[in-house]
């Protein structure tokens, strides 16, 4: 469960709280504060925040078009939490020729994200901080159609760095890449928006990590994932939806890929029903066949998420 707390503060700022509440224990997921007038057009956040790495990292899992997360997700880009750290952001944006909107992001953190399962970046020093940086495009194709599409770029320090005795004797500090695309084509009729639209989706990430090989040497692991999915609504209140995935590994070999179909059901805009038939082929050779269900509910004023 989640408690979003939001709030203007006055004129040139608000705030923003989301607290989870799971298995794990109480944690927050974000907690920042903006600034909506800053000179020059720029705006500014300051706390702890989802990094505007891609699409499905900024994304809170309710607002996610289905129960679990792309491969792509657990293995490169740290797991559930993703890029979840202290900093700041500054975005900008600007109108392009031929009716094009701009938004370029830069954001600095303290340096630790990922769960406990999928390190993505630490920080034995204070000075091991990670940098994102983001460009996004979006222009309108018709009065209905419209497209959006991303650059994306993160650096920090791999989750062994500073803490590996032979790193140490190499006086080495070993560093993460990660370069992503992703696109996004939306359809909404204007006359019959309520009844029928489609989104189609997908992000490319490719993961280099600087890291010890099986001899116990400096080397370089590159990997690549992606996923594409498609949803359309059927009617008012059912969405059908499918994604293929496939992803390899950050820190060891082998190649994942899923392929999922989802069907929701929406009684109301503050509750919706959700069934996702998984297949997963585990670079192994596992295969897992699993049926996942959700229930969503919000209580209150909802505030709406970012286009």
């Amino acid at each position: 469960s989640e408690l979003g707390i939001q709030a203007i503060i006055d004129p040139y700022a608000r705030g923003d709280f989301f607290i989870t509440f799971g298995e794990q224990g109480v944690s927050l997921e974000e907690g920042y504060i903006t600034f909506t007038s800053l000179p020059a057009g720029f705006v500014g956040k300051i706390g702890k925040m989802r990094a505007a790495f891609g699409k499905v990292n900024t994304m809170h899992n309710h607002v996610l078009p289905w129960v679990d997360r792309p491969l792509v997700t657990d293995n490169l880009v740290g797991g559930e939490d993703g890029i979840n750290d202290a900093g700041i952001s500054v975005t900008r944006t600007f109108a392009a020729p031929g009716n094009l909107f701009l938004e370029a992001t830069g954001q600095v953190f303290r340096g630790d994200s990922g769960d406990s399962v999928h390190q993505l970046f630490a920080a034995p020093n204070k000075s091991d901080v990670s940098t994102i940086a983001h460009l996004r495009g979006y222009r309108d194709i018709t009065e209905s159609t419209n497209l959006d599409i991303g650059v994306s770029f993160a650096r920090g320090h791999s989750d062994l760095g500073g803490v590996n005795v032979a790193q140490d004797l190499l006086n080495r500090s070993f560093i993460t890449y990660l370069y992503g695309a992703d696109a996004t084509l939306r359809w909404r009729p204007l006359r019959r928006s309520i009844y029928h639209s489609f989104i189609a989706r997908s992000e490319f990430i490719w993961n280099q990590r600087q890291q010890f090989n099986a001899a116990f040497l400096p080397a370089t692991k590159r990997s690549f994932g992606y996923y594409a999915s498609g949803d359309y609504q059927l009617g008012r209140r059912w969405f059908v939806g499918g994604r293929f995935d496939s992803s390899d590994r950050a820190t060891s070999p082998g190649t994942d890929n899923g392929a999922s179909a989802v069907l929701t059901f929406w009684p109301s805009e503050f509750s919706q029903l959700r069934g996702q038939y998984r297949l997963t082929r585990y670079a192994e050779g596992i295969n897992a066949n699993e049926l996942l269900m959700q229930l969503q509910f919000v209580l209150g004023a909802h505030g709406a998420h970012p286009f």
